[in-house]
């Protein structure tokens, strides 16, 4: 049933805000699934970027929709000026799909968030579906990668004989001192940040090789450098307790190409996009893992990407690449 998007109530900071943030990131999947669906070879996976490209185009409408009901001007997003759909593949059909398996992540997370801050019911029935399709998404992608033989369980642990209570202060300790084995979720977190990790290090790696900026081609080298020394850390946390990692370098699923299927805007955009949910996957981490060493190391971690993700802010300023989201207006400013 189509919905009517007039309505008297203005939007909110939390409707204009999260409806362009949404606008920018559709956008961007609809150019990157196009250029995927021109090479893509599997079947499957052609299937599943369809029913994505299909979702995403849709909300593109619908927030097109809401705000020229509302004469709110439609934000340029990335258009097919960004994208070369006769470029040869960069990535592998196993990076297609691991990928869109992140995406669903992210989308649930962002998803979910929005439909709790709206308060119009267009809007809040807007993202309830969206939480929908994309959870049915997720799981779609994670059954096809489960039968494909492409996608790493996580470890196990061994089942509690009994219920058991925290009576040492070790319980915490971790730099010195005795130090306990991982606790579940600790595990669960580090095992999900390897697995992020040795994709990010694939698409920065990728997007390095096509760059067509100099300053853009050496950010994304240290982003690939940078991926793949948290994976290490990571990993190594994990192996000293003879866990495995649950993850794959992803690296050699990167062509040779050098011809750019994205503009440097698309790139530099989807990788920042990576980096602020990395800080919030790091932040959450921190949260849920009580050993003070995991704690150290996702302070200094998130210290680090900060600081890369200030240097891609730059870079995006500088070339005019970042459109100004919603902002409030200067009253200092509009009183002279």
């Amino acid at each position: 049933m189509e919905t009517n998007y007039y309505y008297q109530e203005e939007l909110t900071v939390a409707e204009v805000s999260t409806l362009w943030t949404s606008y920018q990131n559709d956008t961007m999947l609809i150019c990157g699934l196009r250029h995927f669906l021109a090479n893509v070879t599997d079947e499957e996976i052609r299937s599943i970027l369809e029913q994505f490209l299909a979702i995403s185009e849709e909300h593109q409408k619908k927030i097109t929709d809401i705000f020229n009901a509302e004469n709110y001007p439609i934000p340029q997003g990335f258009t097919e000026q960004d994208v070369n759909s006769e470029a040869p593949r960069l990535f592998s059909d196993r990076i297609y799909l691991d990928l869109m398996l992140n995406v669903t992540n992210f989308s649930m997370a962002i998803y979910g968030l929005a439909s709790s801050q709206v308060e119009r019911d267009d809007i809040i029935q807007f993202y309830i579906e969206a939480v929908d399709e994309t959870q049915r998404m997720y799981k779609i992608t994670k059954d096809t990668a489960k039968a494909k033989g492409l996608y790493i369980r996580y470890p196990q642990i061994p089942k509690a004989k009994q219920i058991d209570f925290v009576t040492n202060d070790s319980f915490l300790a971790g730099w010195l001192g005795e130090r306990r084995p991982l606790l579940g979720v600790e595990i669960t977190a580090l095992v999900l940040n390897t697995r992020r990790n040795a994709l990010g290090q694939a698409l920065v790696a990728g997007f390095a090789q096509v760059a067509q900026s100099k300053e853009v081609k050496k950010y994304f080298e240290k982003g690939r450098d940078i991926a793949a020394k948290h994976l290490e850390i990571f990993s190594s946390i994990l192996n000293e307790e003879f866990i495995s990692d649950g993850s794959r370098i992803l690296t050699s699923e990167v062509t040779n190409s050098t011809t750019a299927p994205f503009s440097d805007k698309l790139m530099m955009f989807l990788v920042t996009t990576l980096i602020a949910s990395g800080m919030g996957q790091y932040g959450s981490s921190m949260s849920i893992s009580p050993r003070h060493d995991l704690g150290v190391h996702y302070g200094r971690l998130i210290a680090e990407i900060s600081k890369y993700a200030n240097q891609g802010a730059n870079i995006m300023i500088n070339n005019a690449w970042m459109e100004q989201p919603p902002i409030a207006a200067d009253r200092k400013n509009l009183t002279k």
